[in-house]
């Protein structure tokens, strides 16, 4: 071979060589269109970007893929960081993304809007509804343990509603770890169920960065798999993440996430003495009317004279005794006028006379029967003769017992010899066995013309 001629293999190297040293293409910028993209769950990803003038093929790992906070889609403009290089089987340089953003709108503003359109799909803004306890004993807190938020809400609550224990599940609520933090600190909670009424999920204002933590998916599942009511309070009024839509209640401020979560105990006591006065007067009103209503029975005939309740009952017995007695007499007259005529008709009609007329009838049905049954045997076993004698005159093996027998092949009767050739197998039945063979000659008889 001629030395100055490369193979495709070497060549292909040396350009991805080239490729791979030249320190402007390590990290490169690009803007583009994405194109050519269907999504592989749970694998490394390729499309491509373009733009009016070229096409480059890009390829990211799942790895990287998995930490892109949006969802990518066809036709999205972004902005990728990441290296060219020659991907040497097909020849065809590509670019590896590392990092990717969309362009124009913000990332984290991208996949906010995606979260929650997925919640919206899936009904996860609508699950939780629960009443806040009105009254409650002791009360959940998840936020961080240092700052103004977790201090305005125990000053809130110890101000409306001392009597209430509150428990503070110290977390981070700002950076990568916090979701996880937030999440744990949920199910804390869920193990402790029985001992709570409410949670309150909290922090201050901040930047959608800031808040990011209680966008993601892992704290909404949290606040919906919890228990018990929760009351979410994060950032300012003006702002709304995931973890507001999905909790049963969203508190505009942490401050009033504390005044929803207890009542004012001034206004309850002022409320229960309201109500001791109205059932003290209540009560001594009952009092009087059940004094006086007493005073009026006292005074009744039924304890005054209580002969009076049974006068009238006295009279009515005696009144249906009588009337009892009555129907009684008409009843046993009635039953001794039927007795009579029955006695009138059984003397005139003797029965012995019919029963030995019915005996009589019976004999003669008797002699009758068994006649004709004799008759329906005889003729049923002349019939069942014949039938013996005709079906052993038509039985094959009769036939066979002759000296015949009945060739076959393959399962089928042989009728004729057109239906044999030479060599065929077939089978020979006689009368007490069947004979296996091999057809070595055949010849056709001839008939009378």
């Amino acid at each position: 071979m001629n030395e100055k001629y490369l193979t495709v293999k070497a060549l292909t190297q040396y350009l991805k060589r080239k490729f791979d040293v030249d320190p402007h293409l390590q990290k490169v910028f690009v803007v583009g269109e994405v194109s050519n993209f269907r999504m592989r769950p749970n694998a490394h990803q390729y499309f491509s970007l373009k733009d009016d003038g070229a096409v480059i093929n890009a390829v990211m790992f799942k790895h990287a893929f998995n930490k892109l906070p949006f969802k990518l889609e066809e036709g999205m403009k972004v902005l990728a960081v990441g290296r060219v290089g020659l991907y040497e089987k097909s020849g065809q340089y590509q670019i590896t993304i590392e990092n990717l953003q969309p362009d124009g709108v913000g990332a984290l503003y991208q996949a906010l809007e995606q979260l929650k359109e997925k919640f919206r799909k899936e009904g996860l803004f609508d699950v939780l509804n629960r009443p806040i306890e009105k009254f409650p004993k002791k009360i959940a807190v998840i936020t961080s343990p240092s700052g103004a938020v977790i201090r305005d809400i125990l000053t809130t609550i110890k101000r409306r509603y001392p009597i209430v224990q509150v428990t503070v599940f110290p977390t981070r609520v700002q950076g990568q770890e916090a979701a996880g933090e937030i999440a744990a600190a949920f199910d804390k909670v869920k193990n402790l169920a029985s001992e709570f009424d409410t949670v309150i999920l909290a922090r201050g204002g901040g930047s959608i960065e800031d808040l990011w933590p209680f966008n993601e998916e892992v704290v909404a599942k949290a606040i919906l798999d919890c228990p018990i009511p929760v009351i979410s309070s994060i950032g300012h009024e003006t702002d709304t993440t995931i973890a507001d839509l999905v909790a049963d209640l969203r508190a505009p401020t942490p401050t009033a996430a504390a005044e929803m979560s207890v009542p004012v105990m001034t206004d309850i006591l002022a409320y229960l003495n309201g109500q001791s006065e109205r059932l003290i007067y209540a009560i001594n009103a009952q009092f009087k009317q059940k004094q006086k209503r007493l005073s009026n029975v006292q005074q009744s005939y039924v304890l005054t004279q209580p002969e009076r309740l049974y006068q009238a009952y006295t009279q009515q017995l005696d009144n249906l005794t009588t009337a009892l007695w009555q129907h009684q007499q008409k009843y046993l007259q009635k039953q001794r006028h039927q007795v009579e005529l029955a006695s009138q008709k059984l003397g005139s009609a003797s029965p012995t006379n019919r029963i030995n007329q019915q005996s009589q009838l019976v004999e003669r049905m008797t002699e009758r029967m068994a006649y004709s049954m004799q008759l329906l045997l005889n003729k049923k076993e002349h019939q069942f003769k014949q039938a013996v004698v005709q079906l052993e005159a038509y039985s094959p093996l009769n036939i066979l017992a002759r000296g015949y027998s009945v060739v076959s092949k393959d399962g089928n009767v042989v009728k004729s010899v057109e239906s044999l050739e030479q060599q065929d197998d077939v089978e020979i039945r006689l009368l007490d066995g069947k004979i296996n063979a091999t057809v070595n000659s055949i010849e056709k008889l001839k008939g009378d013309k």
